[in-house]
């Protein structure tokens, strides 16, 4: 199942590269031609919409930044961390849309410029003991639906894509686990 968990994160995480994201632009720029690709131009404090590899070069490049909505900070994920300690243990709450794809970039920045700064290093590890306990907590509420008759997708509505793959991969294993309880059972009868 590990190689099959990595290749669909894989291509989960190939699709968020190539989702559009929201930028807006720092400072003019004529329009940049790469093979078989054309971007811009771009004129300063509009916004506009590239892929996320290309914002990612647009930014360090200083031409552009990301709009405040498409970022995660340690803010978003204390609240986000809020939220889902105060849901039941049915309900899962909706997170922001591509957050895990997000979420890794974000800690990787951040352990970044802690190798850099010192004083990012407390930002850093607050982040990673927020982010655990945020995976941890969803966790438990997938293995317990998964373990439960097969949900709606009402219910399913607010996992992520790479967390409805852990369900049904989860749901499936346990399905196959109890037939072959309940097979083995009558057998011995």
């Amino acid at each position: 199942m590990s190689k099959s968990v990595s290749m669909n994160i894989g291509n989960m995480d190939f699709s968020f590269e190539h989702s559009l994201v929201k930028i807006i632009a720092n400072r003019n720029c004529p329009e940049i031609k790469l093979a078989g690709l054309n971007i811009g131009p771009f004129e300063e404090g509009n916004e506009y919409e590239v892929p996320f590899w290309i914002a990612q070069e647009l930014e360090k490049a200083g031409i552009a930044r990301f709009r405040e909505e498409e970022r995660l900070d340690t803010a978003k994920l204390y609240k986000i961390q809020w939220t889902e300690r105060v849901q039941t243990a049915g309900q899962i709450s909706k997170l922001p849309e591509n957050f895990y794809p997000k979420l890794r970039r974000y800690l990787i920045e951040l352990k970044e410029e802690a190798s850099k700064a010192p004083e990012k290093l407390r930002e850093y590890e607050k982040s990673g003991h927020v982010t655990q306990d945020i995976v941890n907590s969803r966790l438990k509420k997938i293995v317990s639906l998964a373990s439960a008759p097969p949900q709606t997708e009402q219910t399913l509505k607010n996992f992520t894509s790479e967390e409805k793959f852990l369900y049904e991969q989860l749901n499936k294993r346990i399905h196959e686990w109890r037939t072959q309880i309940l097979e083995r059972k009558e057998i011995e009868e």
